[in-house]
């Protein structure tokens, strides 16, 4: 991109006068949206208009009494004390804006800010002078109105609202969130607590010039080994003998090159090579490969993530023999083709290993196409997919494996779906379901049904009319795999409780639920279920969660969830049963017995169900709840020491009682005439129980392994290392935005530190990792960036974007359009950094004096709640429904807009993807470094990729990118927690009761003692569960 349209053009300092000017006084905000929507008047006319409109209009009186319904004053004056703050890490000349106008709110009507930015700087709206109501607590508008064009993008005064604000403004006084209240006392405190520990941070955490220097001495040393190794494929394989090598450059991007750097932060640089006969960053280009080889030769840690959105190639300058030799041993096995299902760390986050998750399960066969000859005969599990092109069909297979469930059968067959060039119908996709893709989804979802393992649960499924996949009645044979998925759900369901009340001996007539039976049967035998897919979808949906409220349900579907102890799930599985006992006798017994049968099988660990399993069946004895759960507390405990044993954690003079320990869990019980056990405690076992009592608890370090379940044995520790960097190949638009957001870290003194501080903070709580399911921390930049433009009154930094210079004239349309967009992104903004300085170091480019302490504290609250700030206009950023976007007026989009409103999974074609159903044989390996770059194995494979919008933030140039695409559900669940969390400990700041620590590292917070944690929340210790194990008395010191 021609960066000559960097350059301001002609009048851009008139312009800045007038984003100075406009951005008047509370008072004059009316005055503004006249001339606004009046361009063509004259001052003169504008400002009569002032005059006259001294009282609000009826329309206006009755937003203001909707919007405070709540008699009370949601604004304390400011202190002196809280004046005296105030601009933090900024010089002297704060307060010469007392005398000057107001910068213009990138937040007010569209007429100011809406596709040119010449609509910022309208020489026809007046100045006006900045009169009181100046500070932090008092930069709020008192006037406005409402109109459809705004309501999406105004937020902070009565007229100028955020979707959310605009909605809970115009509901009930009954339904209104009450306005947090604090005393101006308290918000002083509680900026001078956020002020003091930025300044702490900011201090300790900035990068040193000495740090700069390493890191470009690597960068260097890299760029020249890079470039060897381009050169010498270009001229070897292309006969390129003039290719010049001085264009292979490694330019950087990210933290480093924009001003948010901390200490120890990675190098973010991007390979650029625009001589290459095949772009590095095409995905059949050896380039990657080849460079990993040549890093790795050199003694560098260099590993290649491919299934990234982006190749990636993650690199440290000083690896560890360990390390070396795993990536090594990884780049080897890549080579002959034995990983091609972890080709690298995915940046969509692997899911965690639970029960359901097919990524767990186990199956007897891959999901595949069948082998396909000219005399093939369809089995029972295969289907075939007619062409919609006309050509050969494509034959699939689809069964359910002996250990898979319901759930992950279900997964299973919609990833087939996708496979298949499908997609279930949902709302209104129905409308627009072209006659194949019902073809398919209806192929698909037959399938679904034949290839279930439990062949008396096919049967009954399959004597259902909506289930035999016929059309008749003159009625369509459309189905939804939603609606398959519940009725399977449902059927098996029913089938598990007739199973348990035949074994109990139990009539579950007793328990009033024929009307809910009856509703459940009425739908599956209905024939109009083609009608209307969507609809007979949703009743499928309620009549499945009226079944899962049967008495029976808890038993029937009692499961010992991931990483749930067995203290926890037997206490579920005792309110089950006491929910349906309500009194001893024979069907108290029986029930207790199924009660027992379903806790064993619903034991996760496969080993641990098999072992209990044995020892229930060999029983002479029938063994109670409380039995069973007491040896599934020993096999459990005895387990995780001897997991522990492995990792030699322990002192060797413990290890013998260890051991005998372990041999005494494993020894199966004596079991009396009631099923309890009796075991009696000796005075040798009670005084080895208190010795092992005494040492390191094996649950601790469970359940770190559990908090690191992302843990990759090829990730670099975070020091120790050298210099890390990450090789990008392909980031010329991330090369834009780190320009972009360096020109915001000028506009004011008050951009870094606030940037610094909260990247410090998501580090130490854990909640700035793309690849462990949460946020990167250009994420958390942009949410500071939105803050700073699009909340904060007056802004502390204009929208850059929208100040854009004009192009010169005298250009074309077509060079206009090269020199502004960059791979078909829009990449135009004000981007002159001298101008920026200059009119920063003048204090000319906004009129806030807020101290760093108040900005964060309302950065807190914007995203930790939803109601209304405390001493802002507007409300709090809505999660659910808003996406961020630093290049709107106003800086939100609705998700419903963007179309943002689910996930969804893509597949990208890996490698030679022309005619994805095809496997290539093996290619041997050759000792040549091209060869070396192509590995053994499958080519035309898909690579899934899924599109998570639980959390939003557009790209700034790149308006189709999520930023917060990695972002999970257990990650938005972790970062609004710590919002929360941040938030509270703020308010407690205010009057001096501080019971936390705003910036623990959560780290150290895991490595505290371990206990359990039942589901009511109480706690558990390592002695309690040896107390459940062994009975009251087994301890020395309690006897």
């Amino acid at each position: 991109m021609d960066t000559s349209t960097a350059r301001s053009g002609p009048g851009l300092e008139d312009q800045l006068r007038n984003l100075i000017l406009t951005n008047g006084p509370p008072g004059s905000q009316s005055t503004e949206e006249s001339a606004a929507s009046q361009p063509t008047a004259s001052p003169g006319d504008v400002n009569e208009h002032h005059k006259a409109k001294k009282r609000p209009n009826q329309a206006q009186r009755r937003q203001m009494n909707a919007q405070f319904n709540i008699p009370i004053d949601p604004r304390a004056p400011a202190s002196p004390e809280s004046q005296r703050h105030g601009r933090g890490h900024s010089g002297p000349g704060a307060q010469r804006w007392r005398n000057q106008g107001q910068g213009p709110d990138p937040r007010q009507t569209d007429s100011h800010q809406h596709g040119n930015a010449s609509h910022f700087h309208n020489n026809t709206m007046p100045s006006k002078p900045y009169g009181h109501g100046h500070g932090p607590h008092n930069n709020q508008s008192s006037s406005g109105y409402y109109s459809p064009q705004n309501k999406r993008t105004q937020r902070g005064s009565f007229g100028q609202q955020s979707p959310s604000s605009w909605r809970g403004s115009h509901s009930s006084p009954s339904q209104q969130p009450r306005r947090l209240v604090f005393r101006p006392e308290e918000i002083v405190n509680q900026s001078a607590f956020l002020e003091q520990l930025s300044f702490q941070v900011v201090s300790g955490s900035e990068i040193e010039r000495a740090e700069i220097s390493e890191k470009e001495a690597f960068r260097m040393r890299i760029e020249s080994i890079i470039r060897d190794v381009i050169t010498q494929h270009e001229q070897t394989l292309a006969q390129r003998w003039d290719f010049p090598s001085p264009s292979v450059e490694l330019k950087c991007f990210g933290s480093l090159a924009s001003g948010f750097a901390t200490k120890a932060s990675d190098m973010d640089l991007a390979l650029l090579s625009p001589c290459s006969r095949i772009p590095p960053d095409a995905k059949e280009s050896p380039i990657p490969r080849l460079i990993e080889k040549a890093l790795l030769d050199a003694g560098l840690g260099a590993r290649l993530l491919s299934r990234t959105r982006v190749p990636i190639i993650k690199l440290c300058e000083k690896p560890s023999q360990q390390l070396y030799d795993d990536l090594s041993a990884y780049r080897k096995a890549w080579e002959d083709g034995l990983h091609d299902l972890h080709d690298g760390q995915e940046e969509d986050e692997v899911e965690p290993e639970t029960p359901g998750n097919p990524a767990t399960e186990e199956h007897e066969e891959p999901v595949a196409e069948s082998p396909r000859g000219d005399n093939a005969i369809l089995k029972s599990d295969e289907f075939e997919i007619p062409s919609p092109q006309g050509g050969e069909p494509q034959r699939f297979y689809l069964r359910q494996g002996p250990k898979a469930s319901i759930s992950a059968y279900s997964a299973l067959a919609k990833l087939v779906l996708r496979k298949a060039g499908g997609r279930d119908v949902r709302g209104a996709t129905s409308y627009n379901f072209s006659d194949h893709e019902w073809d398919v989804l209806s192929r698909v979802c037959a399938a679904f049904v034949r290839g279930l393992s439990d062949s008396e649960l096919r049967q009954r499924l399959q004597s259902y009319p909506s289930l035999q996949f016929k059309s008749g009645n003159n009625q369509p044979d459309r189905h939804s795999m939603k609606a398959v998925s519940c009725q399977i759900e449902g059927e098996q369901f029913l089938l598990d409780l007739n199973r348990l009340c035949e074994k109990s001996g139990v009539d579950i007539r007793q328990f009033q639920t024929d009307q809910t039976m009856m509703a459940w049967s009425e739908l599956q035998y209905r024939t109009d279920y083609g009608v209307d897919p969507v609809q007979y979808t949703r009743e499928v949906q309620n009549a499945l969660e009226r079944l899962r409220k049967v008495p029976f349900s808890r038993i029937i579907l009692l499961e010992q969830g991931p990483g749930e102890t067995p203290t926890s799930y037997h206490i579920r599985a005792a309110i089950a049963l006491h929910e349906l006992v309500k009194e001893p006798g024979p069907d108290a017994k029986s029930l207790e017995r199924a009660t027992v049968g379903h806790y064993i099988s619903g034991i996760s660990t496969h080993e641990l169900r098999l072992a209990l399993e044995a020892e229930y069946e060999g029983a002479s004895q029938k063994w109670s709840l409380d039995t069973v759960s007491r040896r599934h507390k020993a096999l459990t405990l005895a387990r995780e020491f001897a997991r522990t044993l492995e990792k030699s954690v322990f002192k060797s003079e413990n290890v013998p009682d260890i051991q005998e320990y372990i041999k005494i869990l494993r020894t199966p019980p004596q079991i009396t005439a009631d099923g309890h056990i009796e075991d009696p405690v000796t005075p040798e076992i009670s005084a080895l129980v208190s010795r092992v009592r005494a040492v390191t608890d094996p649950y601790a370090l469970t359940r770190n392994q559990q908090n690191q379940k992302y843990k990759d044995q090829l990730e670099f520790p975070s020091s120790g290392c050298g210099v890390q960097c990450d090789i990008n190949f392909s980031a010329l638009l991330a090369l834009q935005n780190t320009i972009l957001l360096r020109c915001y870290s000028l506009t004011d003194p008050r951009v870094r530190p606030m940037v610094l501080f909260v990247k410090h903070w998501a580090k130490m709580r854990g909640i700035n990792s793309g690849y462990r399911g949460t946020l990167s921390s250009y994420g958390y930049v942009l949410m500071v960036l939105h803050y700073l433009v699009n909340v904060v009154q007056p802004f502390v930094c204009p929208n850059l974007q929208q100040l854009a210079p004009p192009p010169p004239p005298g250009i074309s349309p077509a060079d206009i359009e090269k020199n502004t967009t960059l791979c078909g992104y829009r990449v135009n903004f004000w981007r002159n950094e001298e101008e920026i300085m200059h009119l920063a170091s003048l204090n000319q480019l906004n009129r806030n004096t807020e101290s760093i302490g108040s900005l964060l504290r309302g950065f807190f609250e914007y995203y930790a709640q939803n109601n209304f700030l405390s001493n802002r206009q507007g409300k709090g950023f809505d999660w659910g429904r808003d996406v961020l976007s630093i290049r709107t007026p106003g800086g939100l989009v609705s998700k419903q807009e963007k179309g943002w409103t689910g996930a969804k999974t893509i597949y990208e074609p890996q490698g030679d993807a022309a005619q994805p159903t095809e496997l290539k044989s093996p290619q041997p390996a050759t000792d040549t470094d091209t060869q070396s770059a192509k590995p053994r194995g499958k080519a035309g494979d898909f690579k899934e990729v899924r599109l998570r919008y639980l959390f939003a933030i557009e790209d700034p140039f790149e308006l189709d990118h999520n930023v917060a695409r990695t972002v999970t559900h257990n990650g938005i669940v972790s970062i609004r927690d710590e919002f929360r969390r941040a938030w509270r400990i703020i308010k407690q700041s205010g009057c001096g009761a501080i019971n936390e620590d705003l910036l623990q590292n959560c780290q150290d917070e895991q490595q505290q003692p371990q206990q359990q944690q039942s589901p009511e929340g109480a706690t558990v210790s390592l002695s309690d569960v040896m107390l459940d194990i062994h009975g009251p008395g087994i301890f020395e010191d309690q006897k």
